[in-house]
Order: C-alpha cells, then sequence, then structure tokens
C-alpha cells in the first residue's frame, strides 16, 4: 500500500488525471472471472434519504414564485417525504417478492425520523451503506469526520454490524474523505465512478476498492435532473446491455450499479418500468444480483491490491 498525502496541496501537485486511482485503459486490464461465470454482476442500491423540514431542500422539483425560496419547503419536502412513505413501501415489496439482495445508501437520521422505515430495510437483509447524517454534503459540515464517526457508530448501534460501504451524499467529498473512511474502517465507496469494474483506490492508512455507481442509470440524474420520461430508465437499461453484449466489449465480469430514490421511482408511473428492468436483468443467465459488500468480497478475491 503506498502512503498517500491527502491535502489539497498534495492532490494539486500529483502529476496524473486521478489521484487516488491509477489510469488504465478498459482493455488492457486483466479481465476479471465472475462469481459463478456470471459475468455481469448488478448491485441495485436504493438512497434513503432524510430531509430536514427546517433547512434548505437538498434538490427541488417546484421552483418558488418570482425565485423567492423559503424555509419551510413544503412542496419540496412533501415530494421526499411521499418517497419514504409510499415509494419506499412499493420498492421493500418488489424487491422481497424478487428475493432480490439491495444496498441500502441510508441517511443515519432516517432511523430516528422514518423508524418503520429503518426497520423494514434491516428486517428486509439490505446492507446498511453509509450515507452521512442527513442529505447535506460532507464539505459543508463544521466536521467531516465526526459527522462520519456518528453515522458508522449510529449505523452499527442499529444494526449489529460493522457498516463496510460508503455513498456520500450528493457524491460530494472533500480531498480528505477517503482516508478518513479507510482509517474508520469503510472498505469501499461508490463515490469515484471511474470503470464498469472496481478498482484499488489510494487512502491512508489503507487502500479502499472504488465501487462502480452509474449517474447515467440513476433516476436522480434521469429524472430530477435531466428530466426524462417514465421510461427512460428501463431504455437505458436495454441499451447498455446491448452495449455490453457487443463484440467490441473488452472481456471478463462487469459491475452495474442502478442507483434508485423513492421519491423518484417509487411513484406510480415509474415503478412499473424498475419491474420491467429487474425482469429484463433476470431473464439473463449472465446476471447475478448482489450487494456492495459481496461484490467487495469477490473482488478482494480476483484483484491483487
Amino acid at each position: 500500500m503506498d502512503d498517500y498525502a491527502s491535502s489539497p496541496a498534495a492532490l494539486a501537485g500529483a502529476i496524473q488525471a486521478n489521484p487516488r486511482i491509477p489510469y488504465s485503459l478498459a482493455n488492457r486490464q486483466p479481465p476479471l472471472a465472475g462469481p459463478d461465470g456470471k459475468r455481469l454482476i448488478v448491485n441495485m442500491v436504493v438512497n434513503i434519504e432524510y430531509w430536514p423540514f427546517d433547512r434548505e431542500m437538498p434538490r427541488k422539483l417546484l421552483t418558488a414564485p418570482h425565485g423567492r425560496e423559503q424555509v419551510p419547503d413544503v412542496p419540496n419536502f412533501c415530494w421526499a417525504d411521499y418517497g419514504m412513505r409510499v415509494g419506499m413501501a412499493r420498492l421493500l415489496s418488489l424487491f422481497t417478492a424478487r428475493d432480490l439482495p439491495v444496498s441500502a445508501s441510508i441517511n443515519a437520521t432516517v432511523i430516528d425520523a422514518y423508524p418503520e422505515c429503518a426497520e423494514a430495510i434491516r428486517d428486509a437483509g439490505w446492507e446498511f451503506v453509509g450515507h452521512g447524517m442527513h442529505q447535506t454534503s460532507l464539505s459543508t459540515e463544521t466536521s467531516e469526520a465526526d459527522v462520519i464517526r456518528e453515522t458508522l457508530k449510529k449505523l452499527r448501534a442499529f444494526t449489529g454490524k460493522p457498516v463496510r460501504g460508503w455513498l456520500s451524499p450528493g457524491l460530494r467529498e472533500t480531498a480528505a474523505t477517503p482516508d478518513i473512511l479507510a482509517a474508520e474502517g469503510i472498505e469501499y465507496l461508490c463515490d469515484w465512478n471511474v470503470d464498469d469494474v472496481p478498482h484499488w483506490m489510494r487512502a491512508t492508512p489503507r487502500d479502499l476498492i472504488a465501487m462502480p455507481y452509474t449517474l447515467e442509470l440513476n433516476d436522480s440524474v434521469v429524472h430530477a435532473v435531466e428530466k426524462h420520461s417514465s421510461a427512460e430508465m428501463l431504455r437505458r437499461l436495454e441499451t447498455t446491455l446491448t452495449c455490453f453484449d457487443c463484440g467490441n466489449e473488452t472481456a471478463g465480469a462487469k459491475v452495474l450499479g442502478i442507483g434508485l430514490h423513492p421519491h423518484l421511482i417509487g411513484v406510480p408511473h415509474r415503478l412499473p418500468y424498475l419491474a420491467e428492468m429487474l425482469d429484463l436483468l433476470q431473464a439473463r443467465d449472465d446476471v447475478v444480483f448482489m450487494t456492495g459488500a459481496q461484490i467487495a468480497d469477490w473482488f478482494s478475491k480476483e484483484a491483487v491490491a
């Protein structure tokens, strides 16, 4: 493991494209053998968040008249709150009926704000992935290290299990985030999306696994940012699989992360398309569904740090 100074000065002085993950062309990397011979590993990531009622909302569906924002922001809070009430119930039912593993990227304060939801996720056996205390960028916190430490402590106490993975709120980090996470025992990080396979990424005191988590098959980007039609996620998945199946694609296993939010994919006009996405994936004999921790275990055995 290489020592790594995570100060902004060190990052700025690094003469390379990526200060954490050494660059390599995908078609020149040693192919990874998929688990049980499966070449497409699917990680369904559901982002479960607490948007505090007395703060400005992280994202907005409805803009304020004349651009005059205010707190409380009732319509946009209720947009997210609907997802935690109704969208989550639909997602839990959908994945439970199909007996599929799920990675739950969860704000720790969901445990207090939405206790029935947190208990249902735990009872369903979803993996709890650290996602901050609430939906606020780490860079805005007074002490990032304290927030990460308290988040992991709260999730461990609730689940009785160590937290192995992390996805930063909004995927926003500081220069020190990976090192803080590594020091607190995190094994894989979903913020650094540079490939269709995991990579070892430099961190101190130990390296982390950079876990694929796409922004292209992510309902926040597709529906909240780009504002595509309800069927767009399904269409993109179909086209993605067509690309993966073509002869020009690199041999070896790939990881397909699919990012979901209950207030986006869990609404009535989008959920049926998610069911079709699962139908499409489950119909293939080369697909295996795994959580982030399961993928990390597979990758650790297949690749040498």
